[in-house]
């Protein structure tokens, strides 16, 4: 089954320096019939200003996960880690217990896109960390990359305590990729820029989503091009 989420559906919120666009209920938008997907608890979408950003505060309890589009995002933390990310890297924190960390936009001229994600750990209580990784932009090309995962298979790939794996594509005009899981299992599509079909005939534009259970094999195809997430979910 494939639910189709359009971009124009998303809660949006303008704080001058913050624009935001979520896909899952979060601060102050609350729905109660959207709180998660699997263990996907939150994508947020936002766009920050330059020299603006989250001051330091608080989590508990959940894996987060930062990956840049666009710009370059500074990241400080209470466990002493202190890094920028853009596009070809990621970023990952494990509050575990408790951290406080803080994510800004250091450039003074250019606005940071990033898409910010959280996932219910697999078991509470962890020991806070950070990770920041970089992956190979290129290999994204017609294929599925892995940029985080609950067992890395590479250095480029950022460790994660969920049975999640998150890849990136980059699926050029006139290629057509597969993806196949068990059946119990579910996938999550977010389409970042261009479009992509599902299955043939479910058509996704740019910052479309898809919620797809019960399909063990996935099949994607484009039009003009895309660039997209997919996300392989535990129920």
């Amino acid at each position: 089954m494939i639910q189709i989420d359009r971009a124009s559906s998303r809660y949006h919120a303008d704080y001058g320096w913050l624009k935001t666009y979520h896909s899952f209920s979060f601060g102050e938008y609350y729905d109660p019939n959207n709180i998660q997907f699997g263990p996907l608890r939150v994508l947020n979408d936002d766009f920050v200003a330059p020299l603006a950003g989250f001051g330091a505060h608080p989590h508990r309890e959940m894996e987060i996960v930062s990956i840049v589009l666009k710009g370059y995002l500074q990241h400080e933390d209470s466990t002493g880690h202190k890094a920028v990310t853009t596009f070809g890297g990621v970023q990952r924190m494990s509050a575990g217990t408790g951290i406080v960390h803080s994510e800004v936009n250091p450039s003074a001229t250019e606005e940071v896109n990033f898409l910010q994600l959280w996932f219910l750990p697999e078991e509470h209580g962890l020991t806070p960390s950070y990770e920041r990784t970089e992956f190979p932009v290129e290999k994204m090309k017609n294929a599925l990359l892995p940029v985080v995962a609950k067992q890395p298979s590479s250095p480029g790939i950022a460790h994660i305590h969920q049975d999640v794996t998150i890849y990136l594509s980059d699926l050029e005009r006139g290629n057509e990729l597969t993806f196949t899981q068990p059946e119990e299992r579910k996938i999550f599509v977010f389409v970042i820029d261009g479009d992509l079909t599902l299955q043939g005939d479910a058509l996704l534009q740019t910052r479309d989503a898809a919620r797809i259970t019960e399909t063990p094999a996935l099949r994607l195809s484009t039009n003009e091009g895309a660039r997209f997430m997919l996300i392989d979910l535990p129920n």
